[in-house]
């Protein structure tokens, strides 16, 4: 399904882009290349095969003495979809130190050119942290307006450079969007949580956790570049915050994998507190050997409302939850069948 954007005077744009040989940015970038867009792209990889429309400069934004001045003039939009997601070492590199440098000489390029910049940053709603370790399970609503509490390495720095970009939009020669998604998927691969629980209903054993309105928190990957388009294009999105996420409840979309795969589970529900220890102590014993689930995202009751996205920019999504996984799993089908 294709979402009709309006993206009148996108094209006459020049787009400045970080991270678009990456999971989202490289989805972002066809799409901005498939409108027509002036796209100038920054990426590290010298090898990097990229669109021949496109205009591709050589950097690493961890390095402080990068010459950013030919790969950001005359920029209109800057997209930062730059993100470290494995190295622990390198993502206070990246996120926090980069995006200042990118800033410093954005604002420089701004009083340059006298005019504004618009920077839009792919975010996370990891900023706002899990739920108390004590109570799993508490009925949480994040809005964009909640307090940022992130708990890891990943989630702070990111978070950080969310600060420094709302922070440099004081004097308003950078207006900024800040778009935090939920879990991001795009297909059914093996190292998806998906996948994994699949897996798990296809062995039949399978039964509910916790309480019965547990949240699953995903967004489509197509409804996540639709919304960095749609904020592009749209003058309500700046200097906002928007939280994007279609959350549905775990119940519904077991229930669609279940008609899907046409399988079963069984008709018991266990509190999740029984379970929690027993399942620490199986982990410790034999977690080497088995895998052992981890059972926590199934009950957890937090959900991202994405109300101001859908009122502000009349965002709609074309890859809701959880119907969108039959169609997910349709295409796992098919790609299964075209490697045979």
């Amino acid at each position: 399904m294709k979402k009709i954007l309006n993206n009148t005077g996108i094209q006459k744009k020049i787009i400045c882009f970080t991270g678009a040989t990456g999971f989202v940015g490289s989805k972002l970038l066809d799409k901005l290349i498939e409108i027509g867009c002036n796209i100038k792209v920054l990426t590290r990889n010298k090898n990097a095969r990229l669109s021949k429309n496109i205009k591709t400069y050589v950097g690493d934004l961890a390095d402080q003495n990068c010459n950013l001045s030919a790969f950001i003039k005359d920029c209109d939009i800057f997209f930062n979809c730059a993100g470290e997601k494995n190295n622990h070492t390198k993502m206070r590199s990246l996120h926090v130190n980069g995006t200042q440098n990118l800033l410093n000489n954005l604002r420089h390029e701004a009083v340059i050119s006298n005019k504004k910049i618009h920077w839009i940053q792919l975010s996370s709603c990891g900023a706002y942290g899990s739920p108390p370790k004590e109570n799993f399970e508490v009925r949480r609503i994040i809005t964009e307006s909640s307090e940022t509490k992130p708990t890891n390495e990943y989630e702070r720095t990111k978070t950080e450079s969310d600060e420094l970009v709302i922070k440099a939009s004081a004097d308003q020669l950078i207006l900024y969007t800040i778009l935090r998604p939920s879990n991001i998927i795009a297909n059914i691969g093996k190292d998806t949580s998906i996948n994994k629980l699949i897996k798990l209903l296809n062995l039949g054993f399978f039964f509910f956790i916790g309480k019965k309105d547990a949240i699953a928190t995903y967004v489509h990957l197509d409804d996540v570049v639709n919304a960095l388009v749609e904020i592009a294009c749209n003058p309500n999105s700046k200097n906002e915050i928007f939280n994007l996420s279609s959350d549905c409840s775990w119940e519904s979309l077991i229930q669609e994998i279940l008609k899907k795969k046409k399988v079963k589970v069984l008709p018991i529900r266990i509190p999740y507190k029984l379970l929690k220890l027993p399942l620490i102590f199986l982990r410790f014993l034999i977690g080497r050997f088995i895998h052992i689930p981890l059972f926590s995202a199934l009950v957890m009751r937090t959900s991202y409302p994405s109300l101001k996205i859908e009122k502000n920019l009349n965002f709609k999504f074309v890859m809701p939850m959880p119907y969108s996984i039959k169609y997910l799993i349709n295409i796992e089908g098919k790609n299964k069948t075209e490697k045979k």
